[in-house]
């Protein structure tokens, strides 16, 4: 460790030793390398600045008195350079600890457990759509808004539970969030296995859908602490596959499902698999998060040296009761701090609560007018899936590809907004895939044009979804739980409240008209989508989120 008293080294310019002896005096009094600054990572206000120093002089004393009880007990107390020594050297061995080094194959396991999670939890929200009628019956209710919202509120869980979930992610780590929220989301799903009334139903949806929120949310951000930024896009199209396809699939499985053993059994099965996977990685599954993973290896080294002061360069100082107060109100100030999170939050919502109205809207569609029975309805949420899976496609080939290209051609650095390229894309085809399936609906043309706008849907849904999310990902990195958090929260509550407005408003207008009013609303988004690519940068510079 380097003190005050050794030389400033000889390679520096006079005019940069009293920058140099300042940053080694901090360095030595706060108990750190001197080639570690004391901010990296973290923007304190003054008062977290003056709780973060006193955290480390009262650390100081600590370790002094250790020192000097030691050596009056003949001990020879540890030496601060050897103390600096060791630990230098464990670094370089234990590289491969640092998740942006980890071998392919055990990024590609994380990943995959990850996406196989947030492949079950969406699912819920949505698989068991198709049995909503038969449900009705068997609690005796004709309430189409209450029939709308047992199905929405599980949605409405997605937007309580990330502002809890993603600060503890960020004190206590990635995995420990994961393990309990899953705990507690079987927990749930057999409550509502067993509901005895609706109301029950209702609560245990919600509470099913605010743990369930945990992957949605602390997702992104896992992908971040793995992938370096070049490589990123990729691995969050894989993690997508599980959140944009869940919701798809499950009404075609909960369809088929429900008319064979009743509705009770889709909660069964999402027990059953989700109880698997808890298991699963419970055993494989690996800690990713930088701040939590330095402090676990400082524990250690602090165990092994007998030396207090280290710490790691990511360590904001404060207590865990201090960093979770910060980490509570992150994402509100990332949404009402920054203008580009706001629209980005209002886009997402609006495009999300389509593709809930949608779920709720399909099977009376498709019953109605088209004959189709509750359990083949269920397969017409194969042209979203279909969509969807063209639109990652494209996204996953481009979007690294692109990033790279326009970095190298504009020598700027890697930038958020060069993520936003497919944006405009997508704002264009939602509304054309909107107009397509409202008036083919409306006439009842043959089944399979109004199932092709839902491909089209599909892929414009897609782009928007995983332009913004990388844009906030590639933005706030470390903190990407807590950007995706505040998100998450504004897109759950469109996805809530949309469908319960949309049997109404298809009552009232018409299935041509009603879905025409959903593609002026996304036209008018249309200009916004251009307006991010151009002013981005700008936005995202001019507002920066403080004190974080």
């Amino acid at each position: 460790m380097t003190t005050p008293a050794e030389p400033v080294p000889q390679g520096a310019a006079r005019s940069d030793l009293p920058a140099l002896e300042r940053q080694i005096t901090q360095a030595y009094d706060e108990g750190h390398d001197a080639d570690i600054p004391s901010d990296i990572g973290y923007v304190l206000d003054d008062a977290g600045e003056k709780r973060r120093r006193q955290s480390f002089a009262e650390r100081r004393r600590n370790s002094l008195v250790k020192k000097s009880s030691h050596a009056s007990g003949g001990n020879h107390a540890t030496d601060l350079e050897a103390a600096k020594d060791e630990k230098s050297d464990e670094a370089t061995s234990e590289d491969e600890a640092n998740p942006y080094n980890w071998p392919t194959w055990r990024k590609v396991l994380n990943c995959g457990l990850i996406s196989a999670l947030t492949f079950i939890t969406p699912l819920g929200s949505s698989i068991f759509a198709p049995g909503v009628p038969q449900l009705m019956r068997d609690f005796r209710s004709s309430n189409e808004l209450l029939a709308a919202f047992v199905v929405s509120v599980y949605v409405l869980g997605f937007a309580a539970g990330p502002m809890l979930i993603a600060p503890l992610s960020e004190i206590y780590g990635r995995n420990p969030i994961y393990h309990i929220c899953n705990f507690c989301f079987i927990g749930f799903l057999v409550g509502c296995a067993l509901a005895p009334s609706l109301d029950a139903l209702i609560v245990f949806r919600f509470l099913s859908g605010v743990f369930g929120s945990c992957p949605l949310t602390n997702g992104g951000g896992s992908i971040a602490d793995m992938m370096v930024q070049e490589k990123r896009g990729a691995a969050m199209a894989v993690f997508s596959i599980g959140p944009l396809l869940g919701p798809i699939i499950g009404p075609v499985a909960g369809g088929f499902l429900a008319e064979a053993k009743g509705w009770r059994w889709v909660f069964w099965l999402l027990v059953i698999v989700d109880g698997f996977l808890s298991v699963v990685m419970f055993v494989f599954a690996r800690e990713t998060y930088a701040p939590v993973l330095l402090q676990r290896k400082v524990d250690r080294l602090r165990k092994e040296t007998g030396n207090d002061l280290l710490r790691s360069k990511l360590d904001a100082g404060l207590s865990p009761r201090d960093y979770f107060k910060r980490g509570i109100v992150r994402p509100f100030k990332m949404l009402f701090q920054s203008p580009l999170c706001a629209v980005f939050a209002v886009y997402m919502g609006i495009t999300y609560g389509y593709l809930y109205l949608l779920f709720t809207s399909i099977t009376v569609v498709f019953q109605q007018n088209y004959g189709f029975g509750s359990g083949t309805v269920g397969l017409v949420f194969i042209g979203l899936g279909v969509g969807s899976m063209i639109g990652l496609a494209y996204y996953s080939i481009t979007s690294d590809r692109t990033l790279k290209k326009m970095a190298a051609k504009e020598g700027q650095g890697m930038k958020p907004e060069y993520r936003l390229k497919p944006l405009p894309l997508g704002a264009i085809l939602l509304p054309a895939g909107f107009f397509l399936y409202g008036w083919t609906a409306q006439y009842k043309v043959h089944w399979i044009v109004p199932i092709l706008g839902h491909l089209i849907i599909g892929v414009g849904n897609l782009l928007i979804f995983m332009a913004i999310n990388m844009a906030l990902v590639d933005t706030f990195t470390i903190y990407a739980a807590s950007a995706l958090a505040s998100n998450t929260v504004v897109r759950s509550i469109f996805g809530a409240v949309l469908p319960l407005c949309g049997l109404k408003m298809y009552g009232a207008l018409g299935y041509g008209w009603g879905n025409s009013l959903l593609g002026f609303i996304a036209i008018a988004m249309v200009p916004v989508s251009f307006g991010l690519l151009k002013y981005g940068e700008r936005l995202r510079l001019r507002f920066p989120v403080r004190n974080l």
